[in-house]
């Protein structure tokens, strides 16, 4: 599987979120560098852009993620 297409700007990648839960290099290692396809980040950018993923959203946070994709429907009338 390749890396993420995000990794680059990623603060969580990049260790630029303010609260890095202490398993991050094992989420970096299945998230960023495995199957992005269930970080919850990468569901956000892929559903809405990257403006969209909060910055403090953990990858393993899924059902925020899935909040937040299915409130950006309701407002766009979806």
């Amino acid at each position: 599987m390749p890396e993420c297409i995000c990794l680059p700007n990623c603060p969580f990648f990049n260790d630029r979120m303010e609260n890095m839960p202490t398993m991050a290099a094992v989420y970096k290692r299945r998230y960023c560098l495995g199957d992005n396809t269930s970080c919850a980040r990468f569901m956000v950018f892929a559903a809405l852009g990257r403006g969209k993923v909060p910055a403090d959203l953990s990858p393993v946070d899924v059902e925020s993620a899935l909040k937040i994709i299915e409130s950006a429907g309701k407002k766009d009338g979806s």
